[in-house]
């Protein structure tokens, strides 16, 4: 049977009882969106999630390796402007005719009775020092050192480019884990709210005011909700195991503790313009594009003279023949490629193919960064639409609620119609969450698409 006009204490009851339970909604919503947890340790804020992953990330520590290296590679090209210097010594032992002839000869040990050919058993330690320095080797070291200047300027774009993106992601996972605990939270008090319905129907259904198959309804939808809470749960414990990845920690850890109210997120602000000319990721490939040119000029030095001055001195000890002497040698020396059987030309033919090639890259990534700020551009306009939607929603959707109650405490209206729009309301609220959320990564995701940091700087 269903309620009539008229007010009974059963309905006064379930009225009472639906009363409880909307403010228990609002409470637990409120409280698990807001409230720490209680494990003692320090709430994350935005800023500290990302200093942490600027810290931790792996693929940071891998970003300055690289630049490690890069400046390493400078250090190596600087050598070509720095004289070489080499100390080598050596001991021999020999009655081979010519050896031994050079080792007397260096000893100032000649004497006019000497058989050339059983000059005898000579031993010989002979320490050399030498020192040589280029002076003209075809602009191959100028070249290569801004080969490698350049090649340095890429990898710091690199990292720059690795902590955007690392920013949007640690921005994404933090706001994920707001997004999921209020659907839990959302679900919990739609739990509770279908708890209280289930009890006033069984009430009602004792005093012969609804039906059996309406009591049912409704308890069915109770464990459907139960089901869904259970799969929002574990989608909240995975958001926390995505957030501690992002931030290169142990995703095993302990129960993720969010600020109840952290300032840093009103400092991921809408960008002045959208000119990615300043994107690292370009700017690398710009850098790229100068060393491989740097390296056609290599290519091509390989076709001029070197030109190198050296200078040795030696000192020769014997004992077998008891003298010593001493020696220098000075000079310089031009060495000319006159022909490699082209090498040097297939040399020149590929890295200049690999210009051409870098060159190609960097116009695919500005037309591929161009569509990416657009869509990233549409999808913030998406969200911001969706995020007003979703407030027009929450006002149309509690003004029904507030209708639709008053309406069911003269019995007016059946119970699983009121369940109904309580659960509008809920999932009305679970939307707007959502949207404020996402509006917030569509937002980071456009940032990041410009090639700016997540945050603004305080």
């Amino acid at each position: 049977m269903h309620g009539g006009a008229t007010k009974s204490p059963i309905t006064f009851y379930v009225g009472k009882v639906f009363r409880v339970a909307v403010l228990a909604m609002a409470f637990v919503t409120y409280y698990v969106s807001s409230v720490p947890a209680a494990s003692g340790a320090e709430a994350w804020t935005l800023d500290r999630a990302l200093v942490t992953a600027l810290a931790q990330s792996p693929d940071i520590k891998i970003a300055r390796q690289r630049i490690e290296a890069a400046q390493a590679m400078i250090e190596q090209a600087g050598a070509a402007w720095m004289p070489q210097v080499m100390l080598q010594g050596r001991y021999s032992d020999t009655n081979n005719s010519m050896t031994a002839f050079g080792s007397i000869l260096n000893q100032r040990a000649f004497s006019s009775g000497l058989d050339f050919n059983h000059p005898g058993q000579i031993d010989n330690f002979n320490t050399t020092g030498t020192v040589a320095y280029n002076l003209y080797g075809g602009g191959r070291a100028t070249a290569g050192r801004n080969a490698a200047r350049a090649g340095s300027h890429a990898a710091e774009q690199d990292a720059r480019a690795t902590q955007n993106q690392l920013g949007a992601e640690v921005v994404k996972a933090y706001l994920n884990i707001r997004k999921a605990r209020e659907a839990v939270a959302a679900i919990e008090a739609g739990v509770k709210a279908y708890e209280a319905g289930v009890a006033a129907a069984h009430a009602r259904y004792e005093a012969g005011q609804m039906l059996k198959a309406d009591l049912l309804s409704l308890e069915v939808q109770l464990a459907q909700t139960r089901e869904n809470l259970s799969s929002a749960r574990h989608g909240a414990a995975l958001a926390e195991r995505a957030f501690l990845f992002v931030l290169g920690l142990d995703a095993t850890g302990g129960p993720v503790e969010l600020a109840a109210d952290d300032p840093s997120l009103a400092r991921l602000a809408q960008p002045d313009t959208l000119d990615f000319s300043q994107r690292p990721e370009l700017l690398g490939l710009q850098d790229r594009i100068r060393a491989a040119e740097a390296m056609v000029r290599v290519a091509r030095g390989n076709r001029q003279p070197i030109v190198n001055a050296f200078a040795s001195y030696q000192y020769d000890q014997g004992w077998k023949l008891d003298s010593h002497a001493d020696s220098w040698t000075a000079g310089v020396s031009v060495d000319l490629n006159v022909f490699d059987g082209g090498q040097t030309s297939g040399t020149i033919r590929q890295r200049s193919a690999e210009l051409a090639q870098v060159k190609e890259m960097l116009r695919k990534a500005t037309l591929g960064i161009g569509l990416e700020v657009e869509q990233a551009r549409l999808a913030h306009d998406d969200a911001r639409e969706r995020l007003a939607v979703t407030a027009q929603a929450i006002e149309q959707a509690e003004e029904s609620a507030a209708l639709s109650r008053a309406r069911f405490e003269k019995g007016a209206l059946l119970t699983a119609d009121l369940i109904g729009v309580e659960t509008r309301l809920i999932e009305a609220r679970m939307r707007r969450a959502v949207a404020a959320a996402d509006e917030r990564i569509a937002l980071a995701d456009l940032r990041r698409a410009l090639g700016l940091a997540p945050l603004t700087q305080p």
